[in-house]
């Protein structure tokens, strides 16, 4: 079982994401955004960070990078992609997964632990977690997920809906929301849950950082059950 790790100009968070990899015993290898050659990988992280600047948009931009054709072409075949706070808004911009992030609902960066509730769904990077309460990390500026309301019933109808966030209860109310996302949403899957896109970090909760990262990072270990 292989990761990769790509690397834009921006990238912040690669090196976040290898540690926790090497921690919970998975290999895994830094890819440059100019390699087009990931065939030999299981699962494909994008990382948080600033990808160029975040110019025009966060996330719109990385996805001319050479990479992301052969990550989508990988999603299509059924490998597993994983897109954590800067990555979820790469895999926006791709089309890989729908909606939008927008700034959030205070205008402001926001850097804080928040709890998130595991939905019932299908995706496969949470597998055996539904109704878990995490603690986890947050960092963004444009972490504000919308879409409108065909799609968020579409989301809701076909369990792709992944995290919410929530207070240590698993109570999903109003005032545990930290950027104003539609319906408390943190994280979304694609219709196959083989794409994964999260604002959260649990690359930031793993080893001595913390545990709760490690429940969705253990689940990489099942790629080949794809």
């Amino acid at each position: 079982m292989k990761v990769g790790i790509v690397r834009f100009l921006g990238t912040n968070c690669d090196y976040d994401c290898k540690y926790a990899c090497d921690a919970l015993g998975i290999e895994s290898e830094f890819l440059w955004h100019e390699r087009r050659d990931i065939d030999s990988f299981d699962v494909i992280i994008l990382p948080g960070g600033f990808s160029y600047g975040d110019y025009l948009r966060a996330g719109s931009l990385a996805k001319f990078s050479p990479i992301m054709e052969s990550v989508k072409d990988f999603a299509k075949k059924g490998g597993r992609v994983i897109g954590i706070c800067n990555g979820f808004q790469i895999l926006i911009e791709s089309g890989l997964l729908k909606g939008a992030l927008l700034k959030n609902k205070n205008l402001r960066f926001i850097h804080k632990e928040i709890y998130l509730r595991v939905e019932k769904s299908r995706c496969l990077f949470t597998k055996n977690l539904d109704d878990r309460i995490l603690k986890l990390p947050i960092a963004h500026a444009d972490g504000n997920y919308f879409c409108d309301d065909d799609y968020l019933k579409y989301l809701q109808d076909n369990e792709m809906i992944v995290l919410r966030y929530s207070d240590n209860g698993g109570n999903v109310e109003d005032k545990c929301n930290p950027n104003g996302s539609l319906y408390n949403i943190a994280g979304i899957c694609n219709e196959y849950g083989n794409v994964f896109g999260l604002m959260p970090h649990p690359e930031r909760s793993v080893g001595d950082l913390g545990k709760d990262g490690e429940l969705i990072f253990s689940n990489f270990l099942r790629a080949s059950d794809v």
